[in-house]
């Protein structure tokens, strides 16, 4: 699904739901050392948890981290340390990894994008870093990016945060007369490549032939693994990643990668730096840790193997409900975002008396609730890569049910 897709399935969330589904009641029941049964906080508020077969979306806390994460997190919670050194020291380990010359974790991948920009715009000059998001052209700083009009989906709004205009295009020519004094970048958004009229290699083509640099948005292109330096090696300035979606670092943060000269003027930029556009992004010691042993985790992970579970689990769901007469289903593979195994389900209404709205929260609203995310052709999809072991099975049996009582 592209991203403004995911929106319109978003607005079918409910709001204020309260129900208390049983994901974390297993936890709560476990004692203490002192014999005392441990606090579970979501149960203990009212908040409703829920199997997640839709997908990483931040409405719905995204992804769950691995144990090596909470621990990463939770080992660094209980010492001090200067929070420069363990951007720094991070952000080596991290470079190496994804063949970048330098990287940096950040507040999500919208973050990334908007301190990417500002790194190309005021260098590592101070007086400059002063002036963003105002008074641009005043203080010298070049305002234009290029973006293919095929690329705008909303997630541009990181950029415009910086005080840029856009300027969109559609073919090289285009490129070639956009291009003026006052240019600073080119953009791509890397989701609806095949949207556009200009590829990833022509892209970097033109602007090497311009001598700009470029910036890259993959927030959720991963997997394939091979995404995080794909992109780093075809010579893109900077790319720009989500931590906390297939990566399963904490949801909050991303990562920024790229140049070096770009990532420094992206640090001047951020938090613990006062009078910057970055001072509100802030990221703490623990999060930059936890993405740390997220990343290194995910890439030394059996991808195929990981793989093969989910296609073994998409196809249970999908046999429980492909025979029902009304009911259509198709797997399917996003071509670049959400790149996994993928149950798109469709109905006909006259034979299914229920509307996608009233499937969805029944589904919700059950024992233990489910989420699922709405289609662009008025059904939903399913995925598979964020159940925990088993939840398969109970996905498959709740759609089911619905569907049968519905016919």
């Amino acid at each position: 699904m592209k991203r403004r897709e995911i929106i319109k399935g978003l607005s079918l969330l409910p709001v204020g739901v309260t129900t208390v589904g049983t994901l974390f009641t297993a936890k709560s029941a476990q004692a203490t050392p002192s014999g005392k049964a441990k606090r579970n906080l979501l149960t203990e508020l009212g908040v409703r948890t829920f199997i997640n077969a839709a997908g990483t979306y931040t409405s719905m806390t995204a992804s769950l981290m691995h144990d090596e994460v909470v621990e990463a997190i939770a080992q660094s919670a209980k010492q001090f340390c200067m929070l420069t050194e363990v951007q720094d020291k991070v952000g080596e380990k991290i470079a190496q990894m994804v063949h970048a010359e330098a990287a940096m974790v950040t507040a999500g991948a919208f973050s990334a994008l908007t301190l990417g920009m500002a790194g190309i715009l005021t260098g590592v000059d101070k007086e400059k870093i002063k002036q963003i998001p105002h008074n641009l052209e005043a203080s010298g700083i070049k305002s234009e990016v290029l973006l293919q009009k095929a690329h705008y989906d909303g997630y541009e709004q990181a950029l415009y945060n910086t005080g840029i205009k856009l300027i969109p295009v559609e073919t090289a020519e285009d490129v070639d007369r956009a291009v003026n004094e006052k240019t600073a970048s080119m953009h791509f958004l890397n989701c609806n490549a095949l949207e556009g009229k200009i590829m990833h290699e022509e892209w970097l083509q033109l602007a090497k032939k311009h001598h700009l640099p470029t910036s890259i948005d993959i927030a959720a292109d991963v997997p394939p693994v091979s995404n995080l330096w794909k992109y780093n090696d075809m010579g893109f300035s900077f790319v720009a990643l989500s931590g906390g979606k297939a990566i399963r670092g904490p949801q909050s943060t991303g990562l920024l990668m790229g140049k070096k000269d770009i990532i420094a003027a992206a640090k001047l930029n951020n938090s613990p730096n006062g009078v910057t556009i970055g001072r509100g992004m802030k990221v703490n010691k623990e999060e930059m840790l936890g993405m740390y042993a997220a990343l290194d985790r995910y890439i030394n992970q059996d991808h195929d193997k990981e793989w093969k579970i989910w296609e073994e689990r998409i196809t249970i769901i999908n046999n429980a409900i492909k025979n029902i007469e009304g009911v259509t289903t198709t797997i399917i593979v996003p071509p670049i975002a959400n790149h996994t195994p993928t149950l798109h389900v469709v109905w006909d209404n006259k034979q299914i008396k229920i509307t996608r709205e009233e499937y969805m929260e029944k589904l919700r609203q059950g024992t233990p609730s489910i989420e699922v995310i709405g289609n662009k052709d008025g059904g939903f999809n399913s995925t598979v890569f964020m159940l925990n072991n088993g939840e398969e099975k109970i996905v498959a049996k709740r759609l089911r049910e619905e569907f049968l009582k519905a016919k």
